[in-house]
């Protein structure tokens, strides 16, 4: 079986932690989360993300299966803050690109 692969993400915000709590209250309509002001697990259907988020700006690093499953978790990520960032114009995280080390 093959190693899962992960990605990390990073936004530059001064709004952060306002991110990381509307992405997982929001989650949390249909999927398990657990966060605080700072910090954030989601159980994301490809594989679990966890998110931080500092003075600087929120950073999520996803896992999956394979190339596809992170690709469908970026695009949950990403589509997500397209809604909830829209004052701040933001477009996509700043992924890192994927790799086969946590």
């Amino acid at each position: 079986m093959q190693d899962p692969l992960h990605d990390t993400g990073t936004f530059s915000t001064p709004h952060g932690s306002k991110y990381l709590q509307q992405l997982c209250k929001h989650f949390a309509h249909k999927i398990e989360t657990r966060f605080d002001d700072t910090s954030g697990e989601c159980a994301l259907s490809p594989g679990p993300a966890t998110l931080s988020a500092d003075e600087t700006g929120l950073t999520v690093h996803i896992t999956a299966p394979d190339e596809e499953g992170l690709a469908v978790s970026r695009s949950i990520i990403d589509k997500h803050l397209i809604r909830f960032a829209f004052r701040e114009d933001f477009q996509n995280m700043s992924w890192a690109g994927t790799s086969s080390e946590g």
